[in-house]
């Protein structure tokens, strides 16, 4: 509970109606959730406009309302508020309601079109090993110290972020690490966060069927970047060709990492296998248990984050030797019978296959056959599945082209229009195979003794999206069971 007035602080009124001096018992942006007492936020979102929705929340018994366009008559009893946008309103009436949790914190937001969990998850084991409570936002999971909660957007909306970052007040976290989309920027889930600092990974074309353009995409991850205060943070990938795009407009302090240039944060790899990876980090070598040449940059960006945050450098090299891989990023399974390796991962956009592929590529003997697996969700950037059929075909012996989560669209479409993308010389050794389960074993009985499959797309997800329905489907768990490995 708190007092209306008080949660307004920092909001741009246009216009007030009614007593803002009473209490708020909760708040809303979802009529069907209102009691008595709440402030109703009516926000206009892609598919619905919280304003059509202002008669049921009164009559649920909101105290209160927070609109964009007022009502043509309004009913006694109810305070009405008027801004300009109430979705960048709600952030700061949410970070108010909750005690400004951000504030309490050192929140590092992390964005980019790949590495993010990956990087997010590697920067709460970091600092829970150096004996932190730390919290987790991220697209696998949520994490408040050690309990687990199922995480519903890869950047919640306002409401939920601020009471998530509460409970880690609450539980004694002194740091957090969140996974920031392009989406939830654009749609003001972030606003009224302070970050302490601010991570990008790298960009390639992904959301397009949100974004509309490459170029209000970069804008959209820029945004995040602009909107830093002087007292944080920003560390990009210097080695992508937008990162330094990301830093034209911020007050934060400017950090840089790479492999290839010079900079604050400077990794070499020195030798790679299955196994892990022996790397110099700002001249000092160490072994690290993760796999390829993506996750060099994103032990490389933890490092540079842990230094920014004020780790020593011996303590921060010691650490990452010790940290695991995200559940799905290029998770190995092994038949030790056969030797056939399968790497199951959430590569789902033309970069980030192309990345694993490149990293078996440069792995394997070459004596053996690389079979990979891909399928592109459905309801997404349409344009990327000609682009991650031929990336397959190009980069792999053997291609099975296959359902990922379908949602609304008939899967046989999808995989048609991925087929585009094959060139004439690739027809030979890419076969279509609709049901993903049939697919992963028949890649399975096609590898030879010694062979390495690839399993792209869905990673840690544990369904398969159909029509709106979520069915139990693990990547993972079926490749294991068609090698004989349950």
């Amino acid at each position: 509970m708190a007092n209306l007035k008080d949660i307004l602080y920092g909001t741009s009124l246009r216009e007030v109606h009614g007593n803002t001096d009473i209490e708020v018992k909760s708040i809303c942006m979802d009529s069907r959730k209102v009691s008595p007492g709440a402030l109703f936020v009516a926000t206009r979102g892609v598919l619905t406009d919280g304003h059509h929705y202002l008669p049921n929340a009164i009559e649920a018994g909101a105290a209160a309302v927070l609109v964009e366009e007022l009502p043509s008559s309004l009913q006694q009893g109810i305070t009405y508020l008027k801004v300009e946008d109430s979705s960048q309103a709600l952030g700061i009436i949410a970070d108010n309601f909750y005690g400004n949790p951000s504030s309490k914190l050192s929140l590092v937001g992390i964005t980019g079109t790949n590495g993010k969990t990956t990087t997010a998850t590697l920067l709460y084991q970091f600092f829970t090993e150096l004996g932190y409570e730390v919290g987790l936002i991220s697209t696998i999971r949520y994490l408040v110290g050690k309990r687990v909660i199922e995480a519903t957007h890869t950047t919640p909306n306002a409401l939920k972020l601020n009471q998530l970052l509460a409970e880690m007040v609450q539980a004694g976290c002194e740091y957090c690490f969140m996974e920031v989309s392009s989406h939830a920027v654009v749609q003001k889930r972030i606003s009224g966060i302070r970050f302490k600092g601010a991570l990008f990974t790298n960009i390639s074309h992904d959301h397009l069927d949100y974004h509309g353009t490459f170029k209000e995409y970069i804008r959209a991850k820029k945004t995040f970047f602009d909107q830093l205060p002087s007292s944080a943070f920003s560390l990009i990938n210097d080695d992508d060709r937008n990162g330094s795009v990301m830093l034209q407009n911020t007050s934060s302090s400017k950090y840089r990492y790479a492999l290839q240039r010079m900079a604050d944060f400077k990794a070499r790899i020195i030798e790679p296998s299955f196994t892990g990876t022996h790397i110099e980090i700002d001249g000092s070598e160490m072994h690290s248990l993760l796999v390829g040449k993506f996750n060099v940059y994103n032990l490389l960006a933890v490092y540079g984050t842990a230094r920014l945050l004020g780790v020593e450098k011996l303590d921060a090299l010691t650490i990452l030797s010790k940290l695991r891989a995200a559940a799905g990023r290029f998770d190995c399974v092994r038949n030790p019978k056969t030797n056939v390796v399968a790497i199951v991962d959430y590569a789902h956009t033309p970069d980030a296959l192309e990345n694993v592929l490149s990293t078996i590529n440069g792995l394997r003997t070459r004596n053996e056959q690389l079979i990979t697996l891909v399928g592109c969700g459905g309801d997404r950037d349409r344009s990327k599945r000609p682009k991650m059929a031929s990336i397959a075909t190009k980069m792999s012996d053997k291609v099975i082209l296959t359902s990922d989560n379908p949602r609304t669209e008939d899967p046989e479409l999808i995989i048609k229009e991925m087929k585009e993308g094959v060139p004439p010389e690739g027809y030979s050794k890419a076969v279509a195979i609709t049901n993903r389960r049939e697919a992963i074993q028949t890649a399975c009985m096609m590898a030879n003794p010694g062979d390495i499959i690839l399993i792209a797309g869905k990673g840690h997800e544990s369904y398969q999206e159909i029509h709106g329905v979520r069915y139990p489907f693990d990547d993972k768990e079926i490749v294991q069971a068609a090698l004989g490995l349950h």
